[in-house]
């Protein structure tokens, strides 16, 4: 069971909105007015519940987030945006504060009409519900198809003492985040009782979810519904220094993007692809990229298939200009190239050996520039394609 987090409650019930029945719709509550940040997908097809929370965050300051699972609300027009704001009303007229400091957020079917009357209904019992020890209900309410919750959690040092960090998200398929200042399907929580300025918890968040939301892939798809809301409660009336605010909520952040790289649809494995040796990190980044998002690679990943190739051909299309005669690779360890060229058999027979396990680094050097960066896939395999070939049906 999850510690409770100082200034804020939780609950779950079920509206009738997932068609096996379990829980589906979510409240998380601040005790007063706090400080809010939030990140929202790039993908230009946002889902209502996107929409409404971007222009709401533009105060800076929420009250709580109402999230459901079996609904994406996504490519829905109007009607979408109306039932986002009916069930927000309904919660927050519940809580006795204005829909304005209540954001939506929704996960499941693209193209289906948020039942909003289905959340209305239950609106009573879901604020009667909450509890600040309700943390594990709400994770298990927002999964769709994860195989398992996904809650993080960091202490960080303040003059005034210890504040807490904790992180809630789902995450399993349609997996490759992108995610911006309102201008994740993932969906990110994060509560914190420090006490932060807006601007202070907005740039640690934008540099939090860069080093690892959008560092990570399953499928190579960004949703129309990725969703990261960081709050802060200031409870615990600790004011921490940039730095460390930046290391926790990264900590926070990369367990719970690596959890859902783990959950990806049907993988088996998590894989680093280390990218270095180019002029800059965003070169590194790039190549990392095309790399990790490979269908070709991902399947050699799933059939542990040390193909070399795979791994310089995708490099080679990324945009980047590096000399082949100078590339290296090495997987789990294993040296497999150098200078462009094999090392042979045994060393390849090695490679495919360790690639059974469960994690590993995959690394390419591709020249002497300072520039690297790391990015996080899976394998992808059979059972993909049996959960998504049906996920309608």
């Amino acid at each position: 069971m999850v510690l409770p987090i100082q200034g804020f409650r939780f609950a779950a019930v079920s509206s009738g909105i997932r068609k096996d029945g379990r829980i589906d719709t979510a409240l998380a509550v601040a005790d007063g007015a706090v400080t809010a940040a939030g990140l929202v997908t790039r993908n230009r097809v946002k889902a209502a519940p996107v929409l409404i929370a971007s222009e709401r965050l533009r105060g800076g300051s929420l009250r709580g987030v109402l999230v459901n699972s079996g609904c994406a609300n996504a490519c829905t027009g109007e009607a979408g945006l109306a039932a986002a704001r009916r069930a927000t009303a309904a919660v927050a007229g519940e809580l006795g504060v204005s829909e304005e400091l209540v954001v939506p957020a929704s996960t499941g079917v693209i193209g289906a009409l948020l039942p909003a009357e289905k959340i209305a209904a239950r609106a009573g019992d879901l604020v009667r519900a909450l509890s600040t020890n309700a943390i594990d209900d709400f994770a298990l309410a927002i999964c769709t198809t994860d195989r398992w919750p996904k809650v993080a959690e960091a202490t960080l040092e303040t003059p005034a003492g210890p504040a807490r960090v904790l992180g809630i998200a789902k995450g399993a398929g349609m997996i490759h985040p992108d995610v911006g200042p309102p201008q994740a399907t993932m969906l990110v929580f994060l509560f914190t009782d420090a006490k932060l300025a807006q601007p202070e918890l907005d740039a640690a968040l934008r540099t939090a979810a860069d080093r690892t939301f959008n560092a990570v892939t399953v499928d190579g798809d960004t949703s129309t519904n990725d969703f990261v809301l960081a709050l802060a409660s200031g409870m615990s009336g600790g004011t921490p220094a940039p730095t460390v605010l930046e290391a926790a909520l990264e900590k926070v952040c990369r367990e719970l993007a690596r959890s859902m790289v783990k959950d990806g649809e049907g993988a088996k494995h998590v894989v680093d692809v280390l990218v270095s040796g180019l002029p800059s990190e965003a070169d590194a980044k790039a190549v990392a990229r095309t790399v990790a998002t490979s269908l070709l690679v991902k399947t050699a990943l799933f059939g542990h298939d040390a193909n070399w190739g795979r791994l310089l051909a995708a490099a080679g299309r990324a945009g980047v200009a590096f000399d082949p005669r100078e590339a290296s690779v090495s997987i789990a360890g294993v040296d497999i190239v150098r200078a462009g060229t094999t090392l042979g058999a045994e060393v390849e027979a090695e490679a495919q050996r360790r690639m059974a396990a469960e994690q590993y680094t995959i690394e390419l050097r591709l020249g002497g520039g300072p520039g690297r960066f790391t990015y996080v896939t899976s394998d992808l395999g059979h059972a993909y394609v049996d959960v998504n070939a049906g996920y309608r049906s």
